[in-house]
């Protein structure tokens, strides 16, 4: 009985509160794309208690094994970086609207001038 126990605090000071924290408050706002893939990955593993009410899902970081929670860190770090990848392509496809459609806002703003009346 011992034996177990040890182990159990074993895992739970592999991760400390503070990245249990941390790991709850990222998935708490990822969007629920996100959340929905990260309760699949939690409910394909029987080891999980999920728990469910009207206010949500609700599930206890400090009794997931650790492998899990490794899991749960791999796709914490995909999410982000897939985030940081996306948020480049849109500002370079921001950047080439902006030098190659110069034109296009350079008549905009002929035709605005064109309207404003000169005292």
């Amino acid at each position: 009985m011992t034996e177990i126990v040890e182990e159990y605090v074993d895992e739970i000071d592999e991760f400390n509160c503070s990245e249990l924290n941390t790991i709850r408050e990222t998935i708490e706002n990822m969007s629920k794309f996100n959340q929905i893939e990260v309760l699949r990955l939690l409910y394909k593993n029987k080891e999980v208690t999920i728990n469910e009410n009207k206010y949500g899902i609700h599930i206890n970081l400090t009794e997931i094994p650790s492998s899990i929670i490794e899991e749960l860190k791999v796709y914490i770090h995909y999410v982000n970086t897939q985030e940081i990848e996306l948020s480049q392509a849109e500002q370079q496809k921001e950047n080439y609207k902006n030098i190659y459609f110069v034109k296009d806002n350079k008549d905009n703003i002929g035709l605005k001038n064109k309207n404003v009346r000169k005292p």
